[in-house]
């Protein structure tokens, strides 16, 4: 199959190779990300529109809210750091009266944060390929991929946003990452997040959970969880969608999440698009060999420091008795 190493909804290809894959490696569609970046020379955009829908009687609360993400991603300097730049137009209509149920409009940029992420741990694992002397210990687990990648995010939240959206001040955002590799096919992610932090009453904590699995080599599917800690009020929410790869450099996917209410309907869904630009070149690595001696391409100096002068020696005392 052409696209067997697509893995899963975000996280695709074999990681132990390092952070550059063989097909596009999109964060999309669901909200957790993961620690390994797109490779460098590679540049990568994200987007997509969605809509959310509130039905919640509550001053100060949207109705409805729809707009555009764009990320945009690019692997510079080394395989393992990655930079970002994450952006949200946005248009709600707010509650102002619950007896009439009129609204008001507010439009405008919501986020605009500036990113990296670099990746300090990845484990190795078996290659159950090349075990052909035990059938069981080919296909028994391995028990070292329990052992999560590990990843830091830090971000700068500015002000660059809409009238409606503006904040106090500029303010950072940090995310620790996690990645578990089950099989091929099986990834789980989480990510510990922190963000707002300077900013007292904007500043959330939470977490995200996420489960992909690739069905074929180009259709996949994900669940998700996730929790937000805020000073007043805490959200949890629960989704889930899939991604359809066309092409190596190319993905198509759509989602739908639910916050876990019962008495009150909060539905947001989304469609989305990514594409790379691939530029990226493998480093060549140049093994010494026998006919390199040979032919001058290496100049090999075969022997410890001590063969090699009593060699010199022999040579020299050759050359003497020829001259005599």
């Amino acid at each position: 199959m052409k696209y067997l190493s697509f893995l899963g909804l975000f996280f695709i290809g074999n990681i132990i190779f390092g952070q550059y894959t063989e097909v596009i490696n999109s964060k999309r569609p669901g909200f957790s990300e993961s620690p390994f970046g797109i490779g460098t020379k590679v540049y990568q955009i994200e987007t997509g529109g969605f809509y959310q829908y509130n039905d919640k009687q509550e001053l100060g609360t949207f109705k409805t809210s729809g707009g555009m993400d764009l990320f945009l991603r690019s692997g510079l300097l080394w395989e393992k750091f990655e930079l970002n730049l994450d952006l949200r137009f946005q248009s709600d209509q707010i509650l102002q009266d619950i007896a009439s149920g009129d609204t008001f409009s507010q439009s405008g940029i919501s986020q605009f944060t500036f990113g990296a992420k670099y990746l300090f741990y990845m484990p190795k694992y078996k290659d159950p390929n090349k075990e052909i002397r035990s059938w069981k210990r080919k296909w028994t687990f391995d028990k070292k991929r329990l052992i999560p990648s590990i990843g830091l995010y830090a971000g700068l939240n500015t002000n660059f946003l809409g009238t409606a959206y503006k904040m106090p001040s500029l303010s950072p955002k940090v995310v620790l990452l996690l990645q578990n590799d089950f099989s091929p096919y099986l990834i789980w992610v989480n990510n510990v997040i922190g963000d707002y932090l300077t900013l007292s009453d904007q500043r959330t904590f939470g977490y995200i959970s996420t489960l992909s699995y690739s069905m074929t080599d180009r259709f996949s599917i994900f669940g998700e969880t996730q929790g937000i800690f805020r000073k007043e009020n805490n959200e949890f929410l629960f989704g889930g969608g899939f991604a359809y790869l066309p092409s190596k450099d190319m993905q198509i996917d759509i989602f739908a999440r639910h916050e876990v209410e019962f008495d009150y309907l909060n539905l947001y869904t989304g469609l989305g698009f990514s594409w790379r630009l691939d530029r990226h070149k493998d480093k060549v690595i140049y093994k010494k060999t026998n006919n390199d001696v040979g032919s001058g391409k290496v100049n090999a100096k075969k022997g410890n420091f001590f063969q090699r002068i009593f060699k010199k020696k022999k040579k020299r005392r050759r050359s003497k008795r020829r001259r005599r």
